[in-house]
């Protein structure tokens, strides 16, 4: 008899329903997955066999045959682990409901542990979206699962707790709101805050003027004037997050796996401050299969280069693109994926090599072709 468990794998910062379906046949013993699977996904061979024999459940004798379907989409992540134990289990007559509305996510370690996964918010907030009513998700994971509202989350520490949950002993439902969460967190001070910044006026100025805006900047002053710490200060004045951009946010840094257990929404608008020795792939999100760069983190936010000018310029060209539409397409040869990146770009530059000209205390000691030369690697259209 042929089980099925629901699942999902994140698709740039959405999420695409997988059905896991589970066979045993009389063969030699063993594990085979079917659909596309990666590395991570192949490897839960392994960890599924042990941390069902270690739950204390036994393990089938014969071939374990797991479709992942739809079979030609492209499965990556250890989320799968879960659902893929769970259809076994069915398989082997433990009383766990077929319910097309309820689905399973999560990464199992040896022992049967059920680990946090990379993506939650995302992949729940589609399964929803399928119609999806229940999700079992890792403890660690259940309050960002729970900020997709109207769907109930169940955080399993261990393999063993589902089980439980339809026998005997259920999992209490993990319950956040949203709205609420938003508003109590929101008020939070900025490390670095506008309102501590002492003189600067026509800094502080063109700065307020590009918060109000949502305009690019380019400061350029001799070291030691302020520049970086007047960069950092500036998402301390953008207006508060709403919520639709906060859920947005959100989504993007879990599946970067850059948020905390303890704070699972993003309440403030981000600063990302890049080296100059950063790739293009980098700044805009590349990989393999792609990932999410910087212009992407710095959505809703801002983005800082520091010593704009040294940074190569085949990666100051990548960002022109973005910065006119908000929105980034990273294209592979497999799948094209679009990204937001609707982010302030903050630069900081010295007005000349040395850095002083202009300076009342320090005389430059620049030639004109020097400065020239220094302010050209700057291209006219960035510029623009």
């Amino acid at each position: 008899m042929v089980t099925k468990a629901i699942t999902a794998t994140t698709f740039g910062i959405n999420s695409c329903k997988i059905e896991v379906e589970v066979d045993v046949t009389n063969s030699l013993p063993g594990v085979s997955i079917v659909g596309l699977p990666d590395s991570s996904v192949n490897e839960a061979r392994e960890r599924v066999h042990s941390a069902i024999k270690n739950s204390g459940f036994s393990f089938p004798t014969g071939k374990v045959i797991v479709n992942l379907a739809p079979a030609d989409i492209r499965k990556e992540g250890t989320n799968f682990d879960l659902p893929i134990a769970v259809g076994i289990l069915k398989e082997q007559g433990i009383d766990i409901p077929d319910d097309n509305t309820m689905a399973f996510l999560g990464e199992l370690s040896l022992d049967g542990s059920v680990r946090k996964v990379n993506g939650i918010l995302p992949l729940v907030s589609g399964l929803k979206e399928c119609g999806i009513k229940t999700v079992f998700v890792p403890e660690e994971n259940a309050r960002e699962a729970a900020l997709v509202q109207d769907i109930k989350v169940f955080g399993a520490k261990h393999l063993g707790d589902i089980v439980n949950h339809f026998a005997e002993t259920p999992i209490a439902p993990t319950v956040v709101d949203i709205h609420q969460y938003l508003k109590d967190n929101a008020d939070k001070d900025y490390i670095y805050d506008f309102k501590d910044v002492k003189g600067q006026q026509k800094a502080k100025k063109a700065l307020e003027i590009a918060a109000a805006g949502g305009h690019n900047i380019l400061m350029s002053g001799s070291p030691g004037s302020g520049k970086t710490m007047m960069a950092k200060c500036l998402a301390s004045i953008l207006p508060p997050l709403q919520l639709k951009e906060a859920f947005e946010l959100t989504k993007i840094y879990s599946i970067c796996g850059l948020l905390s257990k303890d704070n699972p929404l993003m309440v403030h608008r981000p600063f990302r401050a890049v080296h100059h020795t950063a790739s293009p792939n980098g700044i805009i999100g590349g990989g393999t299969n792609p990932k999410p760069g910087e212009i992407t983190l710095a959505h809703r936010g801002v983005l800082f280069l520091d010593e704009m000018v040294e940074f190569p310029r085949q990666v100051l060209e990548v960002l022109r693109q973005p910065l006119e539409d908000g929105e980034v397409v990273i294209s592979r040869a497999k799948t094209s994926i679009k990204y937001p990146a609707r982010f302030i770009l903050v630069g900081a530059m010295n007005p000349c090599p040395c850095g002083y000209l202009g300076d009342k205390e320090k005389q430059c000691t620049c030639s004109e072709v020097q400065i020239q030369r220094y302010l050209s690697k700057l291209s006219g259209p960035l510029l623009d």
